[in-house]
């Protein structure tokens, strides 16, 4: 009975120490997907920053109806940055992960816009692939005002 005992303490250690490595895995996979979304935007590259979101994404930008699709969301993109947005920065001030390989993200946005530079704040819902990607699932955010 004694040898049970060390074996079962070590499987409750892990049962909870598990939850807490995945959260520091996905927020350390989200924050490099941010500088290659950051990466392929500053690249002019909207068919690009597209692919970061899943097949069945859903954008709601600013003032404007939602987009739905992997495609559709990267023709926004791009209409963005042929409008003469540039030196996009995205900032996390807070990833949390939770089940069913979803997590989320709570950010600020700094661009140059034509009008000078801009600062924002959003809100995404992550979704991580059967391959092991996250990817962007429910991405909404609004400009600050000047």
């Amino acid at each position: 009975m004694t040898g049970k005992l060390p074996v079962l303490f070590l499987a409750c250690l892990l049962a909870t120490a598990l939850p807490a490595i995945a959260a520091e895995d996905a927020e350390q996979a989200i924050r490099a997907q941010l500088d290659r979304f950051e990466e392929a935007f500053n690249a002019g590259n909207g068919e690009a920053v597209g692919a970061f979101y899943t097949q069945d994404a859903i954008a709601f930008p600013p003032g404007s109806p939602r987009v739905e699709g992997r495609e559709a969301i990267g023709k926004l993109w791009q209409s963005v940055i042929d409008s003469g947005a540039k030196d996009l920065q995205l900032e996390a001030l807070e990833v949390g992960a939770g089940p069913d390989k979803m997590a989320y993200e709570v950010g600020r946005v700094m661009l140059t816009t034509p009008d000078g530079p801009a600062e924002g704040k959003y809100i995404v819902l992550w979704k991580q692939d059967d391959d092991g990607t996250w990817r962007l699932h429910r991405d909404i955010w609004n400009m600050n005002t000047q």
